[in-house]
């Protein structure tokens, strides 16, 4: 169980209930489902992870195996093997959100579905495509954060987090960036921001809910739209939520949606 000890796997729930897999984003680690996935327990076997530099996880951060997000796809099916899941709900929040459709293109036959929370395939503006972000944006975020990362995680993750009213929301993000080891961090905001998973998503063949935030500055609701489009039969619902984050400013419309879908 090599997989699970060094992705610091937790496993609660209904041990004969389906599976139900939750996946954070960048900077984060699994306690930001700590108000989500309790929601699932009395039915779902369900199951966190912290990703390789991430959280509490020992899995080495090979930079090699990085580069892209299938090195990140190819740990969550480690896991699963590891577990033995079938049927599995995979639940993605941001960058996690194409890794799980990466994950579900290599072995479909493991999942059931998906459901990608403020999910991005690009978020680089290019031709037609609205991804949110100029080129020299992305570049200009990926300069400050290599230059002074704790100083960019203390600026950028109330932006990311949004709700201003509510301080310390934006906070709590702030200090889980801030534990990321620096170049880790950076290495994988590169990978984060410059990915293109657009040629993925007509491929993905299980049922996918597609969660949509207001107000969303990392992932708009045009993002959301183009994702939706590009899935076959996928349902986007929208959340009254505001910002990049419900798992932690809404948690019970977070959980009620991904209830109703399964």
């Amino acid at each position: 169980m090599e997989s699970v000890e060094r992705h610091n796997v937790h496993v609660s729930g209904n041990p004969d209930g389906k599976p139900i897999v939750f996946a954070h984003g960048y900077g984060c680690d699994q306690n930001m489902w700590r108000f989500v996935a309790p929601e699932f327990e009395s039915d779902h076997r369900v199951v966190l992870f912290d990703y390789a530099g991430a959280g509490l996880a020992t899995a080495p951060y090979d930079p090699a195996r990085y580069s892209s997000l299938s090195g990140y796809a190819d740990d969550v099916l480690a896991i699963i093997g590891e577990l033995d899941l079938h049927e599995v709900t995979f639940v993605g929040h941001s960058v996690s959100a194409m890794i799980g459709v990466v994950a579900s293109l290599l072995e479909p036959d493991r999942f059931a579905k998906l459901v990608l929370v403020g999910p991005s395939p690009r978020y680089v503006n290019e031709g037609d495509y609205v991804g949110g972000f100029a080129r020299t944006d992305i570049d200009e975020l990926l300069q400050s954060l290599e230059s002074n990362y704790l100083g960019w995680s203390s600026a950028m993750a109330p932006v990311i987090m949004g709700n201003a009213e509510r301080p310390e929301l934006g906070e709590e993000l702030t200090n889980s960036f801030c534990r990321v080891d620096p170049e880790v961090a950076r290495l994988f905001a590169e990978v984060t921001f410059l990915s293109d998973n657009r040629a993925e998503l007509p491929n993905v063949s299980v049922p996918t809910l597609i969660l949509q935030c207001s107000d969303d500055v990392i992932a708009p609701a045009v993002v959301g739209e183009y994702v939706r489009d590009a899935i076959p039969g996928s349902t986007l619902v929208y959340l009254e939520a505001v910002g990049h984050c419900p798992n932690l400013s809404a948690p019970a419309e977070t959980s009620a949606a991904i209830r109703r879908f399964l």
